[in-house]
């Protein structure tokens, strides 16, 4: 590694404004040297708390992903353990950022770690003791309020993705590898990609959405879509799933392809209808809608 590094620490979900804001004041603060972001998984109140743990925006390889689209040149990625936890600030100054060699290292405003969460950006500056820099960075805010992946998980929950890509620059995506599901779209003429909803990860509400599709094994265009969140009640389904239809493509053969549901407005909340010609209807009016307000994306 590098003898010259800015490192900054964060849990970094879904890289938002305030995180990329961080990591360019980092970039800036020091030029020449190696960007190091460290981030936790899993998201510590899932350990510390869990029955408050928040709904997660990114996977931990989106993460990744995100944090190297925006500059960073290595992630750590620290295994949040009950062990952990339990350290004092001096403990985690002395594992983990001693030994990245940092000139400098750059936080939130309202930093805080170790046991407790007992240290702060003071601590943090007394422990360095000279061997690096601690710089402080004010929160980033949309005028009111400050930008925060909390922010964007209700805006998620709530379908408003105009409210996330105002707090994140980006989309909202929900990823995952496509399963098998009923093959009821394919029968009504709309095949479907099917995601599982994983434990932990946060899901728009259910409804009707338009978005984009794209293949993340290989390089692929993005695709509209028609995008249901839900458990199909008119088929009293019972499992909540996202599924995906790509407009006017009933040929792409994604079983077991990861892909990358991406999220651009809400369309209409789930129904219950009487049965399938009345669903199917409401399918064809649903997906000229969506065409309409992806052609003025």
């Amino acid at each position: 590694m590098s003898q010259h590094t800015v490192v900054v620490i964060g849990n970094f979900d879904g890289v938002h404004r305030g995180h990329v804001e961080l990591l360019r004041t980092a970039r800036a603060a020091e030029p020449g040297a190696r960007l190091v972001a460290v981030t936790f998984w899993p998201h510590p109140m899932s350990v510390i708390r869990p029955d408050q743990a928040p709904p997660l925006l990114t996977t931990l390889e989106r993460r990744k992903e995100l944090l190297h689209d925006a500059g960073v040149n290595e992630v750590v990625v620290l295994h949040f353990t009950p062990e952990m936890a339990g350290w004092s600030p001096e403990k985690f100054v002395d594992t983990v950022l001693r030994p990245l060699k940092p000139a400098r290292v750059v936080v939130g405003e309202n930093f805080r770690f170790g046991f407790r969460a007992a240290g702060d950006v003071d601590t943090l500056t007394n422990l360095a003791g000279g061997d690096f820099k601690v710089q402080p960075v004010r929160l980033v805010t949309d005028g009111t309020v400050p930008s925060s992946s909390t922010l964007i998980r209700h805006a998620v929950a709530e379908g408003d993705f105009g409210r996330v890509r105002e707090l994140s620059n980006q989309a909202f995506r929900f990823q995952g590898v496509v399963v098998r599901g009923d093959q009821r779209g394919r029968e009504m003429g709309f095949p479907t990609a099917n995601v599982a909803v994983e434990p932990g990860i946060a899901v728009p509400a259910d409804g009707v959405y338009a978005g984009w599709v794209t293949r993340l094994d290989i390089p692929s265009p993005r695709w509209p879509a028609a995008i249901s969140v839900g458990t199909n009640p008119t088929f009293d389904g019972v499992e909540r799933r996202v599924e995906a239809y790509v407009l006017d493509r009933d040929d792409l053969e994604l079983y077991g392809v990861p892909i990358g549901i991406d999220f651009y407005a809400r369309i209409r909340g789930q129904v219950k209808y009487e049965g399938m010609e009345s669903l199917i209807k409401q399918m064809h009016h649903d997906v000229e809608q969506i065409r309409h307000v992806l052609h003025s994306a």
